[in-house]
């Protein structure tokens, strides 16, 4: 049961019910942003819970490249010690930064980057190169910062003169935490209000987290965030404790509710409106979950889950949870190939651009497994079945969520399935498959 650094999964069929207790590791989003502004915060913050995944494991080590201390408090890399350097104490770094493939980390890092008076250069994995940036180049640039890079600068490596920054009233053409995120860390270093407008709402862990470092946010009736600078973020007095990642637990309930019999207990759950998209849609299809001993940690609401399998069904998926489920829909695509009936999806055309087309690689693997899957313009139709095709080989593209997403559907399928290009989990799970293992998912890397 032990992690692997292979690249190929072979998964399922599952042998039986699945049962257990599990406690997923924290949430990718959030530790992003505690290693962030506790860089730039005056003090020494303790972090509890961190994901110790390879997305997180880069943004800690952009801001060690300029000159953060962090003590690691344990082996796995989970608790630790930032030593802030304040908003204004980064230092140039001398090579460039690499964000590898996290494209939270990249969108980031370039509203820190634009409030810096040095020039930088971010770059990423082969993947992330390809993703787009000009929705965060435009507003910094719009701010006063200096913005060049490929196309445009819509691709990485960017480089940033930054310093000098006016805040500004962004109106963000897409519901983007990380467009939302990144214009209100270029707005700590702007003279004047900063104010961010979107179409929709979308996750909010940057607004939770920023008063607990002392910047105090407004958000109107409207929902636009303003920000005015207060000037300097302060390290908490106590230690941040970072909930259970929401995304990481999808895969499990979504397997126990396709496996009949199944009964699991997920632990300490972030249940953020914004990030609970994927719970709706799962309860919608018939998936039967249960909230208990909802509480909160910090300003995140937490709680434990218990699920069990149900009868279910396809759906038309309300455009209101659409972005509030926007990096589950792989392992709901597996759900919805295993429902009765069809299940649409559509307005959904952010999933093109992430770590891969989501919606071409999904409905590409499902239907080398006997799938009945039409791609859309912007969505997806699925037309489920009783089981999936096994004996067969897919690729996840390098894609960590299409890699469990397919793990997951691999549980209801004829014989194993083998996934190839896996090794991606890494960046967001390093433990999946260890912790699959002990609810009884048949999932296993190869040798």
């Amino acid at each position: 049961m032990s992690n692997c650094v292979c690249d190929t999964l072979i998964a399922g069929p599952a042998q039986g019910p699945l049962s257990g207790e599990i406690i997923p590791p924290g949430d990718k989003s959030i530790s992003h942003r505690v290693v962030i502004l506790a860089s730039l915060a005056e003090g020494i913050t303790e972090v509890e819970g961190l994901l110790p995944g390879e997305d997180n494991m880069a943004t800690a080590r952009i801001f060690e490249q300029m000159g953060v201390g962090i003590e690691w408090l344990n082996e796995t890399k989970t608790r630790l010690r930032i030593h802030g350097v304040e908003l204004h104490g980064l230092k140039q770094p001398e090579a460039m930064l690499d964000a590898g493939n996290s494209g939270t980390c990249a969108r980031l890092m370039l509203g820190v980057l634009a409030g810096q008076p040095f020039t930088s250069t971010i770059t990423g994995d082969a993947s992330l190169r390809t993703r787009p940036m000009q929705r965060v180049a435009d507003p910094v640039r719009r701010m006063g910062a200096q913005v060049t890079g490929k196309n445009g600068s819509d691709l990485l490596p960017l480089t940033v003169c930054g310093g000098a920054l006016t805040g500004i009233h962004h109106v963000s053409s897409v519901a983007s935490a990380q467009v939302k995120s990144c214009v209100l860390l270029a707005g700590l270093y702007a003279e004047g209000e900063t104010c961010v407008q979107e179409p929709g709402p979308s996750r909010d862990h940057t607004e939770r987290m920023l008063p607990l470092f002392g910047q105090p946010l407004h958000i109107s009736n409207d929902g636009n965030i303003h920000l005015i600078p207060a000037g300097k973020l302060t390290a908490p007095e106590k230690p941040i404790l970072i909930p259970a990642d929401t995304s990481s637990a999808a895969f499990f309930a979504v397997a126990a509710s396709m496996i009949e019999g199944s009964n699991i207990s997920l632990k300490g759950i972030g249940i953020n409106p914004r990030r609970d998209g994927w719970r709706r849609i799962l309860t919608d299809m018939g998936g039967i979950i249960r909230l208990e001993d909802k509480r909160c940690v910090g300003d995140e609401p937490v709680g434990n889950m218990s699920v069990h399998h149900g009868v279910m069904k396809g759906i038309r998926v309300h455009p209101d949870d659409i972005t509030d489920a926007i990096d589950e829909f792989p392992v709901l695509f597996a759900a919805a190939a295993l429902s009765e009936g069809e299940f649409i999806l559509e307005e959904a055309k952010e999933l093109r651009v992430k770590e891969s087309d989501r919606i071409a690689t999904m409905a590409a693997a499902l239907s080398t497994c006997g799938a009945t899957v039409q791609e859309q313009a912007c969505g997806i139709h699925i037309q489920g079945h009783e089981q999936l095709t096994g004996g067969a080989t897919i690729d996840a593209r390098g894609d960590h969520r299409i890699a469990m997403a397919m793990a997951v559907a691999a549980q209801r399928a004829s014989d194993d399935i083998t996934i190839q290009h896996a090794g991606a989990i890494a960046t967001s799970f390093p433990n999946f498959v260890s912790l699959a293992q002990t609810i009884g998912m048949n999932v296993r890397w190869a040798t």
